[in-house]
């Protein structure tokens, strides 16, 4: 389960909308004022993130909490938002080439733009069939900033 700290904003019926500051491993690096990953955190700055996650332990607007995902859910959402459009690019464009008849590079053209059409309207589908799944989506885990309550008595 990948991890990450946030804070609640909002309710939204047995959800709560998160919001948390974005890190990278950069900070822990030696070479991070060289590498380029260090420079594309400074130009686009450090932007919080909002997302939408479950809230099975009930936690309210204004909590430190600790958001999961499942590590297989995030690897198997990574392949299909970078592969899918790749595979339907390419496989465009060799159907295109392949049966283009005197002109296969337009036709190629054509294929690939094609392919990438049907890759991003799969995609969206696969989108909205992920939202009807919940073990899909991000958890809250538990709470941080526990509030601890002192009573303190007369007693002796």
């Amino acid at each position: 389960m990948i991890e990450e700290r946030g804070r609640i904003i909002a309710l939204v019926g047995d959800q709560a909308r998160v919001t948390a500051e974005r890190r990278s491993a950069c900070g822990q690096c030696s070479v991070n004022n060289a590498c380029g990953t260090s420079l594309l955190a400074r130009v686009f700055g450090r932007r919080p993130v909002e997302l939408l996650a479950r809230n099975p332990i009930g936690a309210q607007v204004g909590d430190e909490v600790v958001v999961g995902l499942s590590e297989q859910g995030l690897l198997r959402t990574a392949a299909a938002a970078y592969l899918v459009p790749i595979l339907g690019l390419i496989i465009g464009a060799t159907v295109g080439e392949r049966f283009g008849g005197t002109h296969p590079e337009v036709a190629s053209v054509l294929g690939a733009l094609i392919g990438l059409a049907l890759a991003f309207w799969w995609l969206r589908g696969y989108s909205v069939a992920l939202i009807q799944r919940p073990e899909r989506q991000p958890v809250i885990l538990r709470r941080l900033d526990a509030r601890v309550s002192v009573t303190l008595s007369d007693a002796p």
